[in-house]
């Protein structure tokens, strides 16, 4: 790879990379505690599970009609503002309000009550996140055009985000303790009230703060009108079948998928293992050590593998890091059989500086290299460029995905004969529960590596691509 620096003039001031930073950390915060309040659905509000499941899962299929729309219209919008400085400022507000409104339920009322309350709210929630993510997602991809840059924008930006997953797992602890609250309902009402707040002030400041491309150089957009809605939803459709035919950009989707969702469908296990296995069905024994595991995994991430990753990108290019951190992440899953250990309990930290290169690379790297898809994009397709469009579909992917893991991680806890309604499994489904804990994301792993092998949009090509818009069509 080239060591020449970056151009001085492509370089992203470090306050506009924290900026950007502030929205990553809503961005993981505002999913993160719906993850930890949804358990309370059943316990605080006396939803049925199967009626919680639902409740958690038909969102995410709004999500698959909300993201497409919400990516062709901040990629088509005109505005003295930018393209999508407006969605993400007027989206963080709606977002950190109806995230407060959403579980402000009634626990004395009916289950049927609630569960239409929370479904509506959850719908509206839906559209508000959206309006804040997609743009902001986009937007991240335009603040530089630099191949090296990029990388480091993300690097600061996913060390920020990681402050939520420090935070998050203490939920648990502080809903649930009676000296805080009177009722887990009361704990629930007023934790989102303060997680809404901070969503709201920490999200604005991307919109206000960060430059993305000048809105004067983007040219073909499409009107966005009542009267233009049904030629609009074609060119949606077209979009979408245009960028799965990127093949860098389809490589980026699989590989995500693969490693994201194989940590995500065992990510549940780690708690069960150290109650169950560790501790012998105690919760009183088992205390806050799976907080502290979780808490430690987002510390490791942030303080020690972002920056071995944005430093491997640097000096390998962006596809061996990706390799390299993904092999590591291997090692580290495979060390989780050792690491979780009944005779010594300190011993579950050991495995966690490795196995934190598979989310920690994965992202940092994922999202640089989708804005150098984007230069692609404009070379192949021409303006306008659809940033929104691509981050639309890279989250809608993550989404579906985490679904999926959500639905199969449940599917394995049931195949291993796991009862949670015991207090103690019998040796034969904890084995089985601590192999499919690491041989899940290791296989995962390792398909993404294959995946990501004939990826080969490097920085030569990326450069290459990039003198050829500025000869077409200037600095943007």
């Amino acid at each position: 790879m080239s060591d020449s620096p970056s151009p001085l003039k492509d370089i992203v001031p470090i306050g506009q990379k924290a900026a950007y930073g502030t929205g990553t950390l809503v961005l993981n915060l505002l999913p993160a505690s719906l993850n930890i309040f949804a358990f309370f659905l059943v316990t605080a509000y006396g939803i049925d599970p199967f009626l919680a499941g639902l409740l958690t899962g038909l969102p995410r299929l709004f999500d698959a009609l909300t993201d497409p729309i919400m990516g062709f219209l901040t990629d088509n919008t005109k505005s003295r503002w930018g393209r999508r400085r407006p969605y993400i400022v007027i989206g963080a507000i709606l977002s950190g309000v109806l995230f407060a409104l959403l579980w402000q339920m009634n626990p004395d009322a009916s289950e049927q009550y609630n569960f239409v309350y929370f479904l509506l709210f959850s719908l509206a929630f839906t559209i508000g996140n959206t309006m804040f993510a997609t743009p902001f997602v986009g937007l991240g991809y335009e603040i530089s055009s630099d191949y090296k840059e990029r990388t480091h924008l993300m690097a600061v930006s996913q060390f920020m985000g990681q402050i939520a997953w420090m935070i998050v797992p203490w939920f648990w602890v502080i809903i649930a303790n009676p000296n805080l609250f009177e009722t887990q309902a009361d704990g629930v009402q007023d934790m989102a009230i303060v997680v809404g707040g901070i969503c709201i002030i920490l999200g604005v400041i991307p919109g206000l703060l960060c430059k993305g491309i000048s809105d004067e150089k983007i040219e073909n957009r499409k009107e966005i009108s009542f009267s233009t809605m049904l030629i609009n939803l074609k060119s949606i459709i077209n979009g979408i079948v245009t960028t799965f035919k990127n093949a860098a950009f389809a490589r980026l989707c699989g590989a995500t998928f693969l490693v994201f969702n194989g940590f995500q469908l065992v990510s549940s296990f780690a708690y069960f293992i150290i109650v169950f296995y560790m501790f012998e069905g105690d919760f009183g024994s088992a205390g806050n050590w799976p907080a502290w595991f979780a808490t430690m995994s987002a510390v490791m991430t942030a303080f020690f593998v972002i920056p071995i990753v944005s430093w491997m990108a640097d000096k390998f290019g962006k596809r061996n890091a990706f390799i390299i951190s993904t092999c590591l992440s291997i090692v580290g899953y495979s060390l989780k059989w050792i690491g979780f250990s009944p005779d010594n309990v300190w011993l579950m930290f050991m495995p966690i500086p490795l196995m934190s290169f598979g989310i920690g690379g994965l992202f940092t790297l994922m999202l640089s290299m989708t804005a150098d898809v984007c230069d692609l994009d404009e070379l192949n397709n021409g303006m306008p460029r659809r940033e929104g469009t691509f981050a639309a579909i890279y989250w809608l992917m993550v989404k579906i995905g985490n679904a999926i893991a959500l639905i199969l991680g449940g599917l394995v806890l049931n195949l291993v004969g796991f009862d949670a309604s015991l207090s103690t499994q019998t040796l034969e489904t904890m084995t089985q529960l601590r192999l499919a804990d690491v041989i899940i994301p290791a296989v995962t792993a390792a398909m993404a590596i294959w995946v990501m092998w004939a990826y080969d949009l490097d920085e030569n090509k990326a450069r290459e691509i990039k003198a050829k818009l500025v000869k077409r069509r200037g600095e943007i």
